[in-house]
């Protein structure tokens, strides 16, 4: 399948999606939602976006400086805001990641090692996003059994951080294993990478809460939480644009399957996406900076043909 037509796929199948749940389950509670999208409920979303968005420029920065490969830290907030406006926007959700890679990756920005930078930073926050929520999960839902997974791969990440920070142990080839053995493994880098990683997991659960009060929907926390994190995780599925679509099946499913209003969790999943737009505007700002940057940096590479 072509690029082309890939992405045409994904555009068809979210909005047929969304179509679907709309007219099974009607936009009552979703215009009530939108009714409901006050000045502080925005704030809270900007706020929250800030939030997230400083944890993954500064796991980016952790990552870079470790393989050689440094960002300035007001770089990697600008370029990672307008990576989620990017990501919010376009299909598959890791565009604009993939945009901050090869730009990073240029040899005027780094090179290989830029490249493998923004690669390690979003694969390795992925997994600990993952890891935390099925973590979550086995806490809020009283299922043990949840945890094997994460415990699982905990112990391959002891056994692989033994092995690289032990006595004696010398760097070895600037490979993709040795990078993740010295940056996402390591004692002073490793803990870092964890903890924005949660953190930023918060902020996103978090909107999800606001999303689901504006929404109207007044179930606790404990019984709440295990549907927000399905309903992020679905954001993973490759059919879609932004996150939308499989997001919002997802959320009203699993909102049904926990006896509460499906309708009302398809509204919480929509709210949610718009949320999460408007914390990603200040990328905006970036877009513009970065296509002139484009264009002096075209400009400035044009050989000039009356040199010998």
């Amino acid at each position: 399948m072509s690029a082309a037509a890939g992405v045409l796929l994904r555009i068809a199948v979210t909005l047929a999606l969304l179509a679907l749940l709309a007219t099974q389950l009607g936009t009552a509670e979703l215009l009530h939602g939108l009714r409901s999208l006050t000045p502080a409920v925005l704030a809270v979303a900007l706020l929250l976006g800030l939030a997230a968005t400083v944890c993954t420029a500064l796991r980016w920065y952790v990552v870079a400086r470790g393989i050689g490969a440094p960002v300035p830290l007001g770089t990697a907030v600008a370029d990672t805001y307008r990576a989620q406006l990017l990501n919010s926007v376009l299909p598959a959700g890791m565009l604009g990641d993939a945009h901050r890679a090869v730009a990073h990756g240029l040899p005027t920005a780094g090179g290989r090692a830029g490249f493998r930078a923004v690669v390690l930073e979003r694969a390795g926050g992925q997994v600990v996003v993952l890891l935390g929520c099925l973590a979550l999960l086995a806490v809020v839902t009283g299922h043990p059994s949840a945890l094997l997974v994460p415990v699982l791969l905990a112990a391959v990440v002891a056994v692989l951080y033994r092995t690289r920070t032990g006595p004696g142990a010398q760097p070895g080839p600037r490979g993709w294993l040795d990078d993740v053995r010295v940056v996402l493994l390591s004692r002073d880098r490793g803990p870092a990478v964890v903890i924005l990683s949660l953190t930023g997991l918060g902020c996103h659960l978090a909107l999800f809460v606001v999303a689901a009060r504006t929404a109207g929907v007044d179930a606790p926390l404990p019984v709440l939480l295990p549907l927000l994190v399905f309903g992020l995780l679905a954001m993973a599925i490759p059919l879609n644009v932004g996150g939308w679509g499989p997001r919002e099946g997802v959320t009203a499913g699993m909102f049904g399957a926990a006896a509460l209003d499906p309708a009302a969790g398809f509204a919480t999943a929509v709210l949610f996406g718009l949320l999460s737009l408007v914390g990603s505007l200040p990328g905006a700002l970036t877009l513009t900076r970065s296509w002139r940057g484009h264009a002096v940096l075209r400009t400035d590479t044009v050989p000039d043909r009356r040199a010998p």
